[in-house]
């Protein structure tokens, strides 16, 4: 019976740290791409931030562990390179994004991925690097859409969306899993293949299609071609025999994507412009 009663305590405390984070709001300003959906938030973003740092450190120092991070000087000098033209373009959909504390790093993989986790923690791998022979353009196009998954703290808002919110999704590397989209196995310990670090739950396909949007109008305010966007996803299609990689699998289909993506990039050209006449 005291069990019970604490048991219930427990999740009384739960429930009243969930009311308090509990809130709807707009993360991002709409842009040129009018992004103005407002969303629901269960918890702070202070608290998902600090539960992504954590679990980013854990990841990277798994991949250094197996000599699996950053191996090729020149290509992670590239990406990163990319992104510090990339970041400061955040500021048009939200005044603090500019100044996180980005991080960004290669991790050699043969899978074609790509992830940001809340708070501007960024991972590219080397398999949609070299599998697709991405250009700069593209690899700006396929880094500006998962940036804008943590603008839009699509992460934290998909906590709220996992069923129940129990008290067993609420602790430890559960957390993670519910959060970010870390398989919640490897949310426990954070480790395993580099394969398998950072498999990401699948985003909504309203989420794909905010990330789409923002992602084109962040690659052309900094000076990226937004219509490579395009010829990245025509490119996965070839690759994936027409279908999307496990990870992209309940993502928008590939025809309605770029179609979409032709819009938007045709909305965001004067952007692209202005920036490449500014260089």
């Amino acid at each position: 019976m005291r069990l019970f009663h604490v048991r219930q305590c427990g999740l009384a405390v739960l429930a009243a740290i969930l009311a308090a984070g509990c809130a709807t709001t707009r993360t991002t300003g709409g842009g040129t791409v009018g992004v103005e959906r407002d969303q629901t938030m269960l918890v702070s973003s202070a608290t998902v931030d600090r539960s992504a740092a954590k679990a980013y450190r854990e990841t990277m120092g798994e991949a250094q562990r197996k000599n699996l991070l950053n191996r090729d000087a020149q290509q992670t000098e590239r990406v990163r390179a990319i992104a510090r033209r990339l970041i400061p373009m955040t500021a048009a959909f939200r005044a603090d994004a500019p100044g996180w504390q980005w991080e960004v790093n290669v991790v050699s993989s043969k899978e074609l991925n790509a992830w940001c986790m809340p708070g501007g923690k960024i991972a590219v791998y080397t398999g949609l690097i070299e599998q697709l022979q991405v250009s700069d353009d593209e690899l700006a196009g396929v880094m500006g859409h998962e940036i804008a998954h943590a603008l839009r703290e699509h992460g934290r808002e998909k906590a709220g969306q996992s069923a129940g919110l129990n008290v067993a999704a609420m602790l430890g590397g559960a957390l993670i899993g519910a959060y970010f989209g870390v398989d919640a196995g490897l949310g426990q310990s954070m480790i395993g293949s580099v394969g398998d670090l950072a498999f990401m739950r699948p985003n909504s396909r309203e989420m794909e299609q905010e990330a789409d949007r923002i992602g084109v109008e962040l690659a052309a305010r900094a000076g990226y071609d937004p219509y490579a966007a395009i010829s990245l996803w025509e490119k996965m299609g070839r690759v994936s025999g027409g279908q999307p990689p496990q990870w992209l699998s309940t993502h928008p289909s590939h025809q309605s994507r770029i179609a979409d993506l032709r819009v938007y990039a045709q909305r965001v050209q004067p952007l692209y412009v202005a920036a490449r006449a500014a260089h």
